[in-house]
């Protein structure tokens, strides 16, 4: 059983307040200056900032006093459906029609519809499950085009009462009666630190962590940027520790095979230099590609260290190409699931061998 609790435009003001009190979980709703309205999910370790209206993201996520997001050149969401024009969240849905970086022939905006939509409908809710008894924000985003596009987008966080991990999923409702394409990317964005070791399941050899040598027309890259992607398509393990001063600037992408365990999740970590770590798994068997996006700059400092998808972030036209597309069937519904957070340090030696053992 659930309890739900209806968010609406009137219980978002300029005052932080209270809306739900479960245990150690606890919600509360406020409005940042810009306008966009949030939702505060706690628990014993931290919280999560979830902007329930506008894309559901993950605007920014906090455990034990760390903040785990980018750094980026803004300090608020701003209310716009333009990517570039409010880019620093945690956590944001990609898709779900186009995904991706648009190519000469594609028409998509950047990395899709799906970032900053308008929700129609979002929801609290408090329940029990295996992990545990759990505080979520949810919602409805339909997305309809004339001849084209019809389907539902209805994504989850559930922020658990005494975990540092929390979980996400993402269910597309296809609502036409023919089949519809289906693009999508976890654009999970960390800070990274200093000194700290990237691992995932996946050997690190270049047949299964292969660099991006194109160069999107959003950046400009510095004087030695592409000499630095020759060396690191070949030996691609070279970017696995975050020394500092190594030529992210402005961004290296990767594109990464990961192994599965027996239970069917993939891995990843940034082992941090205290011997604690950050953490995503999912499943390959929903998202068969993991990327690997690294930006490290004066004004932004970003590490996707796992942001796993359906295909290459090339834009439409070039992944279907390459065959990357998926397809959900008229009436069917798709969905993909998430586990993302951090881990103790004796959690993070565990998953450490287990990531290894896997490569």
């Amino acid at each position: 059983m659930q309890t739900v609790v209806h968010l609406i435009q009137g219980m978002f003001g300029e005052r932080e307040r209270e809306v739900v009190t479960h245990g150690q979980l606890r919600a509360s709703t406020f409005t940042f200056d810009s306008g966009v309205h949030a939702v505060r999910l706690s628990n014993a370790h931290g919280e999560l900032v979830i902007l329930p209206f506008q894309g559901q993201q993950i605007w920014s996520a906090t455990m034990d006093s760390r903040p785990l997001g980018m750094k980026s050149m803004f300090d608020q969401p701003y209310p716009t459906t333009s990517y570039l024009h409010t880019y620093g969240g945690f956590f944001i849905h990609c898709g779900a029609t186009r995904m991706g970086v648009p190519g000469p022939t594609d028409s998509h905006p950047l990395h899709g519809e799906l970032p900053n939509a308008r929700y129609q409908q979002a929801w609290l809710s408090v329940g029990d499950d295996e992990d545990g008894t759990y505080i979520a924000v949810s919602g409805h985003f339909r997305y309809t085009v004339a001849f084209q596009d019809n389907y539902v987008a209805t994504p989850e966080i559930r922020l658990y009462a005494d975990k540092r991990t929390f979980r996400v999923s993402l269910q597309i409702e296809n609502l036409k009666k023919t089949p519809m394409d289906l693009m999508y990317l976890a654009h999970i964005n960390y800070r990274p630190v200093d000194h700290a070791q990237l691992l995932t399941s996946a050997a690190n050899v270049p047949a299964q962590i292969r660099v991006r040598r194109s160069i999107p027309s959003h950046i400009s890259p510095a004087p030695g940027y592409k000499e630095f992607i020759e060396e690191l398509a070949v030996n691609p393990a070279s970017a696995n520790t975050l020394t500092p001063g190594l030529g992210f600037d402005p961004e290296v992408v990767f594109t990464i095979n990961p192994k599965s365990d027996a239970s069917g999740w993939a891995h990843s970590i940034q082992r941090l230099p205290d011997g604690s770590a950050d953490y995503v798994a999912h499943r390959p068997d929903q998202l068969p590609f993991c990327i690997r996006w690294i930006s490290r700059t004066p004004d932004q400092d970003c590490l996707g260290f796992s942001m796993p998808a359906t295909a290459e972030p090339e834009g439409y036209s070039v992944e279907k190409a390459k065959g990357n597309l998926k397809s959900i069937t008229g009436g069917a519904t798709w969905r993909c699931d998430f586990v993302v957070g951090t881990l103790d340090n004796q959690s993070a030696t565990n998953m450490h061998q287990n990531i290894i053992n896997l490569q």
